[in-house]
């Protein structure tokens, strides 16, 4: 059977967007706008370790500058469809079983968005009535002005993305629909217009409860059938807040509240340093590296492929992006050196996902933000735990090499620490963001931008593999489109999650979890369960957006380290990479290397267990995570 496609979008893939994707405004001022971020969160480390005090408003601004790059960034994803999304659409039949489900997805995509595009005009004209500014005296309403533009221009991308003539006329009458209420609401005195009131349109007022389950099956048809994410959870934030009759501005205002968080900026910034690293060459030079320091030991380049695969993932965030870009590295060079090629795919498809818990590492940082836990904590903490996998794998391979004889180069060591030479300043990027994070010198936004201003200088100046002007700009727009999938995500989910909590919906799972788990082994065994078959099945940012504010209560009912658990919470996500027969990377490296669904299967049943081992040790001996925190964090 052919290779199907990969069951989600993934950001960052070779297939990134190119610069030409939007128009050059969206372009530049991405350009610009990150620019910005980079400079301003690293004068702040810098004017303070010698004056004693920092930039006045460069936090501030930092934090509004990522509501930009966010919302800039989530129209370039509209425009070359980049949001996460499931792509169950391409199982169809060719014809017009996907045409007509392309045709309904970007119908749902284009009313969603311009409901959000009203929600938000909303929102930010009864800010545009206080007086909250930034330093300078800068109205922040300013800042919020993108969000209803953002979601206009994304409702009318859905509509020209529409598959046909038909499908684009409807799209733009759904467009035509909303507009009055937008205008309704902007031309309104004291909250009240034409077609609008305080609380919201007094269209179909007294009848909402009928628009409740046709709404909710029309929105989990379009998640299935591969709508955008964001746009499915945006729907239901809407359809629910209307429902309960509060002002749907309470989705914006939302996202809005998260975006401008103390410690979001470090997502774009963090990305945009893996992305610089990855544009110039530190994959080859990692292999290069690992080669030269392990090559010689029995497995030698089973334990490089390990090596360099985790290492790369740390830089992307995105364990597809590793098996994309290394695999065709690798795999060749483990079969050349007479290992199976089934177990050469297996590693290949296995080793992707065990970086992920390893700083610079972006699901990190989102798991952080969106559970309220300490972020250099979560990295610290996760630091044995990763490392414990890593040695996993690492010695299925050393058994492996043992066992087909493969060949054993003589250790060089001038050729490797020349390797080691010359990828010095890609492995100084998690020594650097790690040090200064511990050393009290910079936040974890300030080692971010000081990582993303260290991989630029290295790349641009040292290597000299990335162009100024030939290349720089296209990195930071893909880096930014994927800034932009994830922070619509986070944002649309937040808003759901507020009407959760209005809802009282966590404190019913919490009652009902207590009611019927008695221990927290049996709890976290159960949550083991939960992330395996989930994971395999969402996409990792839409897991934690949509299940860690959920799971965070109830571990903390249960007496679980919030550390420690997210800890395991990341863990059993890069398991449910391997798990079948949805898990993400299978299908990646069916699709990368051309082979059959089911010989993957088999080939990463081995690591699965493998690494299903590790996960479970991670989860029952919390030591491993917590001791390392108590260590290097005594006074917190």
């Amino acid at each position: 059977m052919d290779a199907p496609r990969a069951a989600a979008h993934v950001a960052g893939a070779p297939e990134a967007p190119g610069e030409k994707a939007g128009t050059s405004f969206e372009r530049w001022a991405l350009v610009v706008i990150v620019l910005a971020m980079i400079l301003l969160p690293t004068l702040e480390a810098a004017v303070r370790r010698f004056t004693g005090s920092g930039v006045p408003g460069a936090a501030v601004y930092t934090q509004h500058l990522t509501l930009w790059v966010g919302f800039l960034g989530a129209m370039l994803a509209t425009s070359t469809g980049h949001h996460l999304a499931l792509s169950t659409v391409d199982f169809l039949r060719e014809g017009w079983p996907r045409e007509l489900a392309r045709a309904f997805d970007s119908a749902v995509t284009t009313l969603v968005c311009a409901l959000l595009a009203y929600a938000s005009l909303d929102m930010v004209l009864l800010d545009k009535g206080r007086v909250d500014t930034l330093a300078g005296g800068v109205p922040e309403w300013w800042f919020e002005v993108v969000m209803p533009v953002g979601f206009a221009v994304m409702s009318i991308r859905g509509a020209m993305k529409a598959p046909s003539r038909g499908a684009k006329a409807a799209c733009w009458i759904l467009i035509a629909a909303v507009l009055p209420f937008v205008v309704s609401r902007a031309l309104a005195v004291e909250g009240e217009g034409f077609l609008t009131m305080p609380d919201g349109p007094t269209l179909l007022r007294g009848h909402t409860a009928a628009l409740g389950w046709p709404g909710s099956l029309l929105l989990l048809a379009a998640f299935l059938l591969g709508a955008p994410v964001f746009v499915v959870m945006a729907g239901y934030a809407l359809l629910l807040f209307y429902l309960a009759g509060t002002p749907v501005a309470s989705v914006p205002a939302e996202t809005f509240r998260l975006v401008v968080s103390p410690t979001l900026p470090a997502i774009p910034l963090l990305t945009v340093a893996g992305y610089v690293l990855a544009e110039g060459g530190a994959s080859r030079r990692l292999v290069r590296a690992a080669q030269g320091w392990f090559g010689w030991m029995p497995g030698g380049l089973a334990v490089m492929a390990t090596f360099v695969c985790a290492l790369f993932t740390t830089f992307t965030g995105a364990s597809g992006v590793t098996i994309l870009a290394l695999g065709g590295i690798i795999l060749p060079a483990l079969v050349s050196e007479k290992y199976p090629e089934g177990f050469s795919l297996g590693l290949v498809t296995a080793a992707g996902s065990l970086g992920l818990l390893f700083p610079p590492s972006l699901p990190v940082i989102l798991y952080g933000v969106v559970a309220g836990v300490p972020i250099d904590h979560l990295y610290i903490g996760g630091l044995f735990p990763g490392l414990l996998m890593i040695a996993l794998v690492a010695a299925y391979g050393v058994w492996m090499g043992i066992r087909n004889h493969t060949p054993r180069p003589r250790f060089e060591r001038r050729e490797a620490l020349r390797a080691l030479w010359h990828a010095k300043w890609d492995l100084g990027l998690p020594i650097l963001i790690i040090v200064s994070v511990a050393s009290g010198f910079a936040t974890i936004v300030e080692s971010a931008a000081l990582g993303a201003a260290y991989a630029i200088v290295a790349e641009l100046l040292l290597h000299r593999d990335v162009h100024l002007t030939r290349d720089l700009p296209r990195v930071l727009v893909h880096a930014s489109t994927l800034v932009g999938s994830v922070v619509i995500l986070l944002g649309v989910a937040l808003g759901m999650t507020s009407y959760l909590v209005d809802a009282e919906i966590p404190t019913r799972l919490l009652a009902w979890v207590q009611a019927h788990i008695h221990s927290q082994w049996e709890f976290l065994l159960a949550l083991n369960v939960l992330l395996l078959v989930l994971g395999s099945v969402l996409e990792i940012y839409s897991a934690i957006v949509v299940l860690a504010p959920l799971v965070a209560p109830l571990g903390a009912a249960f007496g679980v380290e919030p550390v420690h658990l997210g800890v395991v919470f990341l863990a059993n996500l890069e398991l449910g990479f391997l798990f079948p027969p949805m898990g993400l990377n299978l299908f990646l490296s069916a699709s990368r290397f051309q082979k059959p669904l089911p010989l993957l299967y088999r080939k990463a049943l081995p690591f699965l267990v493998i690494m299903a081992v590790g996960v479970l040790l991670i989860t029952y001996v919390p030591a491993i995570t917590t001791g390392v925190v108590a260590l290097l964090t005594p006074a917190r």
